[in-house]
C-alpha cells in the first residue's frame, strides 16, 4: 500500500501543518498531495480537478505559505466565479490561516457596499478573493494595486468560461506582474481554457486528479424522460423511492421555482428548503447548516446558490431543470459523491433534449442510464417498509408499552377485533401518506406520458415543435431570432448598443446582470439579440439603488449602456449610443422610414429636415449598418467601465 504523506511532508511549515490538523484534515487528498509541492516550489500549475476534491486547500495551503504577512500590500488573487463561491474560498483561506497572524483575507463581489470594500483595501489585504468583474472595477479604479502580486489563482475556470467572463479573466492577468506564479483549476478543460493556460502559464505542471474518464466516478447516473406537466410529482415519487437517500439536493433553474418546489414538497410531507440568491447569507448559511445536521433532508437550489455547498451527506443530485450544458452538469453532481462516498444524480429530461445525454457522456466517461419513474404501488411499497422499520424501532425501545392500558380501552369501547383496531390506527397514522395504493384510480398519466415520450412519433413530433416555447433556459443557441413582442406589463425595455457582433449572447447579459448586479433569475424577462445591438425587459418596479448597483457592473470588457424605452420614446426608438437605432430605425432587412413630419397651426407642412444622425453612431437610422468601431480591451470605453443606465427625466 503507498505511502500516503502527511501535510508537513508536503512541505508546509510546521504552523500552518498544525493549524490544518486542527481543523481536522489528517491527510491530505490526492489534489492537494499533487498542487501543494509543485505551488510551493514556484511552478506554475494546470489542475483538472472535480468540485470536492479538496482544491481549495490545494491552493490555499501554499498561498498562506507564500504571503509575507510584514508587506502591507495585496500579494495574492484568486477569482471565482460567483459571491457564494468567493465567500466559502475566503472562509476556508480564514481557517487555514487562523492562528498565524497577519493574514488578512477580503472578499470582494458585486452586490456588496463599494465603501466598504475601499475602506478594506486602504488597510493592505495580503489576499483578495473575487469575481472578475468586481476585480476589473477595482483595478480601472486604481483602489485595487497589483504591483506586489506573486499568486494568482483561477478557481472553476470552466464556470467562468460559461458565465461570460473569460475577457475579463484575461484583462485581469494582462494587468499582473510577468513574473507572477499562476494556479488554473477547472473540472473540465475545453479549449478556451486550454488556450488561457498555454498564453498566461509558463511551463505548468499538469495535475489531473478525478477529471475526464473519472468524472463523477463515485456516482450512479440516470435519466427520466418526463415532460414539464409531470416534472413535480416524479420528483415526489423518487424522494420516495430511491434506495439509501440521505440528503438530497434538486436543482431549478429560477428563484421563484425554488420556492415553488419546497412549498409543494413541504405539502408532501418532506423536510424541505430553498436555497437562492434572494436569500441573505445568514438564511443560507442556516439551511445549509440545517441540511448538514440532518433538520432538513432536501433543499431546492439554483445553480448559483448551490456553489460551494460541501455536505457530506447529500447522497442524491435531482436535476429538476436540466442545466445549460454538459460542463454544468458535472458541477451541479460534484455536490454528491465526495470523500469517497457513492452518490447518485438523476436528470429530468423533455425528449426533445435527449441530445444531452450524449454530451453528458462524452465528457463524463460515463453511462447515463434511463430510469423508470416510480409507480403508485412502487411507492406504497417504499411508504410501508419504512412505517414497518419505524414501527420495529418503536417496539425494541419499549415506548409503545405505555400506551398498552390506551389500547385496551380502545378495544373495549369500539368493540372491535385486534387486527381492526390496528388497521384503524394505520389509517389515521397515514392519512396523509397513505400506505396502500388507491384500488379502483384512473391510469397513471405519469406512465403513460413515458410511454407517449418514448415512442418515435413523439420524438419526431418533438423535433417538429422545437422552435415552440419550452424548457429552454437562457442558452443564446435556443434563440435564433429577436423577440419584437411588447414587454410584459410590469416589465420595462432596455436597449444595449452591443451584440451578437460584439461576442455577446443571452448568457453573457444575464451572467452580469445575475451574479454582478444582484437581480434574480425571475427578474430578467424576454432578451433580444441582433447583429448590433439588444434589449432586455426588467421590472418596472426596479428601485433606483438596484438601477445604481447596475450601473457600476460591465460584461466582457463592453459598456452596456442601457437605454430605458419609455411610451413617448417608443416612437422614436432613441438613445441607443454607438449603435445602429435598435427600434424606428428598422431591422438589417427592412430599414425604418422616415417619420411624416407634423403639420403647422396654418395647415402648410413644415419643410424637410435631414434626419437626425444617432450619436456616436456616425450614420443615419434605416441607412444600414456601419463598420464597427474598433475596441480597446484595456481601457474598455470610459476609464470606470461601468454600466450606465439612463432614466428618462421627471
Amino acid at each position: 500500500m503507498p505511502h500516503s504523506p502527511s501535510f508537513s511532508e508536503l512541505g508546509l511549515s510546521g504552523p500552518l501543518a498544525l493549524a490544518v490538523e486542527r481543523l481536522g484534515f489528517q491527510q491530505p487528498t490526492p489534489v492537494q498531495a499533487a498542487c501543494i509541492p509543485a505551488l510551493l516550489s514556484g511552478r506554475d500549475v494546470l489542475g483538472e480537478a472535480q468540485t470536492g476534491t479538496g482544491k481549495t486547500g490545494a491552493f490555499g495551503l501554499p498561498l498562506i505559505e507564500r504571503v509575507d504577512a510584514g508587506e502591507r500590500r495585496v500579494q495574492a488573487l484568486v477569482l471565482t466565479p460567483t459571491r457564494e463561491l468567493a465567500n466559502q474560498v475566503a472562509a476556508a483561506l480564514g481557517g487555514f490561516a487562523e492562528g498565524i497572524g497577519g493574514i488578512d483575507i477580503l472578499p470582494v463581489y458585486g452586490g456588496q457596499p463599494m465603501g466598504a470594500q475601499l475602506r478594506r483595501l486602504r488597510e493592505g489585504p495580503k489576499i483578495v478573493v473575487g469575481t472578475p468583474g468586481r476585480v476589473v472595477d477595482h483595478i480601472k479604479r486604481g483602489t485595487l494595486a497589483l504591483e506586489g502580486l506573486r499568486l494568482v489563482v483561477l478557481d472553476e475556470a470552466d464556470e467562468m468560461l460559461r458565465m461570460g467572463f473569460i475577457e475579463d479573466i484575461e484583462w485581469i492577468l494582462e494587468q499582473t506582474p510577468a513574473e507572477r506564479q499562476t494556479a488554473l483549476f477547472s473540472a473540465t478543460m475545453p479549449a478556451p481554457i486550454r488556450r488561457i493556460a498555454h498564453r498566461h502559464l509558463r511551463e505548468p505542471e499538469e495535475i489531473r486528479i478525478g477529471a475526464g474518464n473519472e468524472a463523477g466516478a463515485d456516482i450512479d447516473q440516470g435519466y427520466c424522460l418526463v415532460d414539464g406537466r409531470h416534472k413535480l410529482e416524479a420528483l415526489a415519487r423518487l424522494l420516495e423511492v430511491e434506495p439509501d437517500r440521505d440528503a438530497a439536493i434538486v436543482f431549478a433553474r429560477t428563484k421563484a421555482a425554488t420556492l415553488e418546489i419546497a412549498d409543494a414538497l413541504a405539502a408532501r410531507g418532506h423536510a424541505v428548503s430553498a436555497l437562492n440568491g434572494d436569500m441573505e447569507q445568514k438564511e443560507r448559511e442556516r439551511v445549509v447548516a440545517e441540511l448538514r445536521d440532518g433538520r432538513i433532508d432536501v433543499i431546492v437550489a439554483t445553480d448559483v446558490a448551490a456553489r460551494g455547498i460541501d455536505v457530506p451527506r447529500i447522497s442524491h443530485v435531482f436535476n429538476y431543470d436540466a442545466p445549460g450544458d454538459a460542463e454544468a452538469y458535472v458541477h451541479r453532481i460534484g455536490r454528491t459523491g465526495r470523500a469517497g462516498r457513492k452518490g447518485r444524480a438523476i436528470l429530468f429530461l423533455e425528449p426533445r433534449r435527449r441530445r444531452m445525454l450524449r454530451e453528458i457522456e462524452t465528457l463524463t466517461r460515463k453511462p447515463v442510464r434511463p430510469l423508470p419513474v416510480p409507480d403508485l404501488e412502487a411507492v406504497a411499497s417504499s411508504r410501508q417498509a419504512r412505517f414497518a422499520g419505524r414501527i420495529e424501532s418503536l417496539l425494541a425501545s419499549g415506548h409503545s408499552q405505555r400506551h398498552g392500558e390506551l389500547v385496551d380501552a380502545l378495544l373495549a369501547r369500539c368493540n372491535a377485533s385486534e387486527r381492526d383496531l390496528a388497521g384503524a390506527l394505520l389509517a389515521l397514522a397515514t392519512e396523509l401518506t397513505p400506505l396502500l395504493a388507491p384500488d379502483h384510480r384512473e391510469p397513471d398519466p405519469l406512465a403513460a406520458a413515458a410511454r407517449e415520450s418514448a415512442s418515435p412519433r413523439a420524438r419526431a413530433d418533438a423535433r417538429r415543435n422545437r422552435g415552440s416555447a419550452g424548457d429552454r433556459g437562457f442558452d443564446p443557441g435556443n434563440r435564433k431570432r429577436t423577440d419584437r413582442r411588447a414587454p410584459d406589463e410590469d416589465r420595462v425595455r432596455y436597449y444595449m448598443p452591443v451584440g451578437r457582433r460584439d461576442g455577446i449572447g443571452a448568457r453573457e447579459i444575464v451572467g452580469a446582470l445575475t451574479h454582478e448586479g444582484g437581480l434574480s433569475g425571475c427578474d430578467i424577462g424576454r432578451i433580444g439579440l441582433m447583429d448590433h445591438y439588444s434589449h432586455v425587459d426588467l421590472p418596472a418596479a426596479l428601485k433606483d439603488s438596484a438601477v445604481r448597483r447596475l450601473g457600476r457592473i460591465h460584461v466582457a470588457q463592453r459598456r452596456l449602456e442601457l437605454t430605458l424605452e419609455t411610451p413617448e420614446l417608443a416612437g422614436e426608438r432613441i438613445g441607443v449610443t454607438g449603435a445602429r437605432s435598435p427600434a424606428g430605425a428598422g431591422s438589417e432587412r427592412h430599414p425604418a422610414r422616415a417619420p411624416k413630419p407634423a403639420r403647422a397651426k396654418g395647415g402648410e407642412a413644415p419643410a424637410k429636415r435631414k434626419p437626425r444622425a444617432w450619436a456616436g453612431s456616425g450614420r443615419t437610422p434605416g441607412r444600414g449598418p456601419a463598420a464597427a468601431k474598433p475596441y480597446a480591451p484595456r481601457g474598455g470605453r470610459n476609464a470606470a467601465g461601468t454600466l450606465a443606465i439612463r432614466r428618462k427625466p421627471a
